[in-house]
């Protein structure tokens, strides 16, 4: 049954050496494998295994799982999905959309299938046993926007059932182009704390709970919440409430209950005295005919307080972007004073190992 570990009379109990490898997961992916797939078979409820966050605000936290709340959310995925089958890994291993990937593969009795360089038409050609089984992956945007690229990519996307598509903000011209191409998108939203996507398509999965403080700020309950923080009581009593996981992150639900993020909590910032919403600037300037791809963040700045600074990558046939410019552009639609401030050109964004944009970094260049 899914979402159940494929446990069987001559299961041992996980080595030593094996428990070392999950706490944190680590390792290339035929060593990931190896240690999920000997975690899920135990007989007896093993120890959690503890998955790094990316870091991308700050210092990385190590988030103990469970058992129970990986496997229910792989049967809550497979649920929403409509399916379960062979997964192809393109996501590092260690973070906690990697390890879904392997998860989601395993229980459903499938080896996943690891996709080297982007390439899923090799990986495809690479499938052992064939394609019976139903495709699918797990990917963030900087990835699809790169696909989408090649017309031999495309084509072997569109053999998978589904593509989950998370990690960060989706611009809706992204979906829409991928779409458009005939792949299937599925837009996810969560985090290492709820092991792994628990809201797709803005609706959460089977048993998970979606609630907005009086702040704003968007709480998740459910079969799928982390056990607490390694080693660090004191963050884990801070964001373990009563059960309730309390992110970091500003969201609202529409007439539908239907959800909808807003950005990080940190994402509105007052300046010049007026509060920003940082996340808005940034969509405004996605809509930009010559902009590729934008991070907008709030910088220390004497004058200001925070200064809204826009990263933007432009478009291949595109020159340069002067800062007035764009300043114009997002004031069309926004209060002038929501305008960025500074504009840094980048020929790419960089980024962490898990393909989320490397905030840290960017606000060492302004």
């Amino acid at each position: 049954m899914e979402g159940e570990s494929k446990e069987h009379p001559s299961a041992k109990p996980t080595s030593v050496h094996q428990m070392n490898h999950l706490r944190p997961v680590a390792g290339e992916p035929p060593q990931v494998v190896a240690a999920l797939r000997d975690w899920l078979a135990v007989m007896a409820e093993p120890g959690p295994l503890v998955v790094e966050t990316s870091g991308s605000t700050g210092t990385p936290k190590r988030v103990q799982l469970s058992r129970r709340a990986v496997l229910a959310s792989v049967a809550a995925s497979a649920r929403r999905l409509g399916a379960s089958g062979c997964w192809l890994l393109a996501l590092p291993s260690a973070y906690v959309a990697g390890v879904q990937v392997i998860a989601r593969s395993l229980v459903a009795g499938h080896e996943p299938q690891v996709v080297e360089g982007l390439d899923f038409a090799g990986a495809l050609d690479g499938l052992a046993g064939g394609r019976d089984a139903a495709l699918f992956t797990s990917l963030v945007p900087t990835q699809l926007h790169r696909l989408l690229e090649s017309p031999e990519q495309v084509e072997a996307l569109r053999e998978l059932h589904t593509i989950l598509l998370g990690g960060g903000p989706i611009d809706p011209a992204l979906r829409s182009r991928a779409e458009a191409a005939g792949l299937r998108i599925v837009a996810t939203y969560g985090a290492s704390e709820t092991a792994g996507g628990c809201v797709y398509d803005g609706v959460p999965l089977d048993g998970v709970a979606v609630a907005i403080g009086t702040d704003g700020r968007l709480r998740i309950g459910g079969p799928t919440v982390f056990d607490g923080y390694l080693d660090d009581p004191e963050l884990t009593a801070q964001t373990l409430v009563d059960g309730w996981y309390v992110t970091s992150d500003v969201g609202r639900l529409d007439d539908d209950g239907r959800l909808h993020v807003l950005g990080r909590i940190d994402d509105v910032v007052i300046s010049g005295g007026v509060n920003v919403a940082l996340p808005v600037v940034a969509a405004r300037l996605r809509e930009h005919p010559d902009v590729e791809q934008v991070e907008v963040l709030g910088v220390p700045d004497e004058e200001w307080g925070t200064k809204v600074v826009a990263f933007v990558v432009a478009g291949t046939e595109t020159r340069a972007l002067r800062t007035d410019a764009l300043r114009d552009w997002v004031a069309e639609a926004h209060p002038r004073a929501w305008a960025p401030r500074q504009v840094v050109m980048l020929a790419e964004l960089p980024l962490l190992p898990n393909g989320k944009v490397d905030r840290t970094q960017l606000k060492g260049l302004t």
